[in-house]
């Protein structure tokens, strides 16, 4: 009985293919189609991209771009490498991604918050707070480990109006440049945002859009001890031969930044920058990783040598993968620094001119 009820399964579907050839080649034709792969179609910001499309970068520091681009490598991305004791801007790869609105900063913000609460008296070194059931972190371990529990209670403790004052005393919302026509002035929210209000916006950047340049200045300030110079961008003979530095405010913050320093030699000794590691030449930096509207955004920011600061490097990446985050820009960051050190970078050559200190630089 089963073996008849095969054979008249199997009369009734030829009897069907003859019926309706054309159905049939519709169904084979079909099952072709879905065996055949088709290209996968990325859409939105992607995650690799040749970063030096259309930059002119004629009159930038030839060793420090060519470190910068190949530690960069195909991630779509910037590299901004600035002089923390002039100004100076040595490089910039990618210039159209640099000279943007800017982007959320993600927990690049968190040195401005340790440098507001420091002020503030609202931590001290040795402040624990608790941010988990059963853990307590300093402002160190905080820093280095990027921890938003502690953030966020920094910017309830001090207030919305209080986060602002320090944050735009540091250079956020405003041109970081002199005489930078590319250069836009980010942006800073004039009241907390909705989303998690000044909790978030110190953890986060929640509100805010910052720029490499702005970061980087920020950055140079902390490596310097206070003094916020003009960012210049020399691009003739002419402007490279008369370069000086210009100074756009002193900031009393000196005492409070071996603190602020070592959560940022922290992060990469043993926390979220630990990737951008060197034996010899140490950096200090911050990570920051999150998402805005658009795509998935990696930073990092940092200086070297420790003692006597010599470059700023602000890394900045964008795309849709998970490689995009702040640690990744860490990494990257460490191979610029290695290829600077295989080039003596970091050694004062016999006849060098020295860099030109705050004591040197002319105010503006």
């Amino acid at each position: 009985m089963f073996r008849l009820n095969r054979l008249l399964f199997a009369g009734l579907f030829l009897a069907t293919l003859a019926l309706a050839p054309h159905s049939a080649s519709a169904v084979v034709a079909k099952a072709a189609t879905r065996a055949v792969r088709r290209p996968r179609v990325v859409r939105g910001v992607p995650t690799f991209a040749d970063s030096t499309l259309g930059d002119v970068a004629t009159f930038d520091d030839p060793i420090v771009r060519a470190a910068a681009i190949a530690g960069l490598g195909r991630y779509n991305g910037s590299v901004v490498a600035v002089d923390p004791n002039s100004g100076r801007i040595l490089t910039i790869v990618n210039q159209k991604l640099a000279f943007s609105s800017g982007y959320i900063p993600c927990s690049t913000i968190k040195p401005v918050i340790a440098v507001a609460a420091l002020e503030e008296n609202v931590v001290t070194r040795d402040t624990m707070i608790k941010v988990a059931p059963r853990l307590y972190l300093n402002l160190v371990e905080a820093l280095a480990h990027s921890n938003n529990a502690f953030f966020e209670e920094l910017g309830r403790r001090m207030g919305f109006e209080t986060v602002s004052h320090y944050a735009r005393l540091l250079g956020l919302g405003e041109l970081a440049g002199y005489q930078v026509p590319e250069e836009q002035p980010g942006a800073f929210p004039s009241e907390p945002p909705r989303n998690g209000g000044v909790a978030r916006m110190s953890s986060f950047g929640e509100g805010i859009h910052i720029t490499p340049l702005q970061l980087a200045s920020l950055v140079s300030t902390v490596a310097n001890g206070g003094t916020i110079y003009y960012l210049q961008y020399p691009r003739t003979d002419a402007d490279i031969a008369s370069f000086q530095p210009r100074i756009k405010r002193k900031l009393d913050i000196e005492s409070l930044l071996p603190d602020v320093r070592d959560g940022m030699l922290a992060a990469v000794l043993y926390g979220t920058a630990r990737l951008s590691y060197l034996d010899d030449e140490q950096a200090l930096g911050k990570t920051g990783t999150c998402s805005d509207s658009a795509s998935r955004v990696g930073w990092f920011v940092s200086y070297a040598d420790q003692v006597h600061p010599k470059i700023v490097i602000a890394v900045l990446m964008r795309g849709q993968g998970r490689v995009v985050t702040g640690p990744m820009a860490a990494q990257i960051a460490g191979r610029i620094y290695r290829r600077l050190d295989s080039a003596n970078y970091f050694i004062d050559k016999p006849g060098a001119k020295p860099n030109l200190s705050a004591n040197t630089a002319t105010a503006h």
